[in-house]
């Protein structure tokens, strides 16, 4: 894995923060902190100037209380007071976003160059600066910035949640304080319409009121600084436990271990989470936005994981929502995913280039003029027989079904192109980008099976017998191929992200088995109809042989990719398809190679559907 590869997304809340490191090929895995995937956002600043973060700044806090700041990102722009002096709240952030590039590099084992920040989608010009300073300042990288409801919008789409272009959504983000925002889907991805915050209506208020109720007050009577912050520790810990526990034990500073359950977190956290219903009903008001037009609401963020976060909504809002898959790190894998995050945080996905490489050129071309050589010879070969009233022709119809076969692999070769014509036709119908694709893949192999039956159609007339032989071995062999590929074009219009390398790099059949079984076909033909004459049978008989061998290492260099097997297999089947040449053989040797390119569209749908994580192997 190189440097440039992987990509690092920060969501920087409030109360915690989480970091996922992530590939173009899709796979991604969460960053793991004191063993948790959550790393507290709190601070302590010790005795010697240095900076604690996550769970050894909680364990500080109980014996020196003064020097602990819960909640940094609170203090944008401001220098926070600490025992008689003060600090800047940009060098607090920063110790944070430190510890997770820190991480990060132990995790990857190299210094990740691509960074993602997830920012609230209510913040300015001016705390956004402020945010990027504080990531200059942790040695993070020039970074790129990703709205926090865009980001879990795309975590949505990258999940499979089909959410059709001009559908309005709302995200509730619920962590230390909650953001609602409504969002439209665009043909270049994801606009918030309106966003509305509230710092003190999230699972920070939960975890003041819950203790409130153990304790009496916030505080609770008679409890220092440091009591106070292992209190609130303790709850932290217990609102968490009882999403799968009936009850748990609390210990207090100053009397007995308490017991809390379900109906008294649901006691302290129903006022608090109907504001954020609240917020979700004024915020699709300010969207302007019809209420029964929103196709989804969709909470996220650490603390949406309460059941009665999606209670109340239900009830107060009127839209039952869904709690997103992965939530604590949804807007992370959002941000973190390939193409997810353009420029000013909007979601974009990776179209096709509209101009191919040159490599995807020759693709198309070798395969394309191989088909048109291979149908000229098969056509002007022809032996014919039965005298001048009654002539009829022998004809080699493995080489027409090779020839059928390449016309299909250079028409789907030129899928993406198709696909990017499909893309540049502007956005009065916008299409998704796996859609383009499969749409692409469906009109190149309609227009491969095209070329196959105007093969059929124009060999019957111009050798003057019935088509249908020819359209027997025009159509049949590429039959299975274009089946499969259909099968991939379902493959990428279900699923919106780009296959490492690019669609044309996934797509592109191995120029070298096409010339390899070309020349092959080619020679075996040619020894069939050549004049033999006596000093040149021995010739004509190895160039049959050459041409049975290097067709059967075609059909290895289709079906096989690792260079050492293809060594191993190439010999003996080379060796059996060298042996076996002959008229008859021809049309075997035909299908043979039609089911290994087959084949190898079977592999490519494998690798996209069973084992995305693993990069396509170039074929060349």
């Amino acid at each position: 894995m190189r440097a440039g590869e992987a990509r690092l997304a920060i969501d920087c809340g409030s109360a915690s923060t989480v970091a996922v490191v992530a590939w173009p090929d899709g796979r991604w895995s969460p960053l793991m902190f004191d063993g948790e995937p959550a790393l507290s956002s709190a601070v302590f600043l010790s005795e010697d100037g240095s900076l604690l973060t996550g769970q050894r700044a909680w364990q500080a806090a109980v014996a020196q209380p003064e020097r602990f700041i819960p909640a940094p990102r609170r203090s944008v722009e401001q220098q926070v007071p600490v025992v008689g002096g003060e600090v800047e709240a940009l060098d607090l952030v920063a110790a944070t976003l430190r510890r997770v590039a820190e991480e990060a590099h132990r995790a990857v084992g190299f210094p990740i160059e691509d960074v993602r920040l997830v920012v609230p989608a209510g913040w300015g010009p001016r705390r956004r600066t402020w945010m990027r300073h504080a990531a200059h300042r942790a040695g993070l990288p020039q970074l790129r910035l990703v709205e926090a409801p865009v980001a879990v919008a795309g975590h949505l789409l990258a999940s499979g949640v089909q959410l059709p272009v001009g559908s309005f959504i709302v995200v509730c983000d619920v962590g230390g304080g909650v953001e609602v925002s409504v969002l439209r889907r665009g043909p270049a991805g994801f606009e918030v319409l309106a966003t509305l915050a509230d710092p003190d209506a999230g699972g920070a208020a939960v975890d003041r009121a819950l203790t409130a109720a153990l304790t009496g007050d916030e505080a609770g009577p008679g409890v220092d600084e440091g009591a106070r912050w292992a209190l609130t520790a303790s709850v932290q810990t217990a609102k968490h436990a009882l999403t799968n526990h009936a009850a748990v034990t609390v210990p207090l500073p100053a009397g007995p271990v308490a017991v809390v359950n379900g109906q008294m977190l649901e006691q302290a956290a129903r006022p608090i989470l109907r504001r954020t219903a609240q917020l979700t009903t004024e915020a699709i008001a300010a969207a302007e936005v019809d209420p029964a037009s929103i196709a989804g609401v969709y909470c996220a963020g650490g603390a949406a994981q309460m059941p009665l976060v999606e209670k109340v909504l239900t009830e107060d809002v009127g839209i039952a929502p869904v709690v997103v898959a992965d939530t604590g790190l949804a807007a992370a894998r959002g941000a973190a995913d390939a193409g997810a995050a353009g420029p000013g945080g909007q979601v974009t996905v990776e179209e096709p280039s509209p101009v191919p490489p040159v490599r995807r050129a020759v693709a198309i071309a070798v395969p394309g003029f191989a088909s048109l050589g291979l149908v000229s010879q098969f056509l002007l070969t022809a032996e014919w027989n039965g005298g001048f009233l009654r002539p009829w022709a022998v004809l080699n119809w493995g080489e027409l079904a090779i020839a059928a076969v390449f016309a299909v692999i250079a028409s789907l070769g030129a899928g993406t192109v198709i696909a990017s014509a499909i893309a540049s036709r502007g956005t009065t119908e916008p299409i998704s980008p796996g859609g383009q694709v499969g749409t692409g893949i469906l009109a190149s192999a309609s227009l491969g099976v095209a070329v196959a039956g105007m093969y059929a159609v124009v060999g019957s007339l111009y050798i003057g017998a019935d088509v249908g032989p020819f359209l027997r071995w025009a159509l049949l062999p590429v039959v299975p191929i274009v089946v499969v590929a259909a099968v991939m074009a379902l493959v990428a219009a279900r699923q919106w992200r780009t296959p490492r390398g690019g669609w044309s790099e996934l797509l592109a059949f191995p120029t070298g088995s096409v010339v390899t079984a070309a020349v092959g076909m080619a020679l075996i033909q040619y020894s069939l109809v050549a004049d033999r004459w006596p000093d040149m049978v021995l010739w004509i008989d190895i160039a049959g042989r050459v041409g049975g061998l290097l067709l059967g290492v075609g059909v290895v260099m289709a079906v096989v990719s690792p260079l050492v097997l293809r060594v191993i297999l190439a010999a003996p089947l080379a060796v059996i398809t060298a042996a076996i040449v002959s008229r008859p053989a021809s049309v075997i040797l035909g299908v043979i190679y039609a089911i290994a390119v087959a084949l190898w569209w079977i592999r490519q749908v494998w690798r996209r559907i069973v084992r995305p994580d693993r990069q396509p192997v170039r074929a060349t």
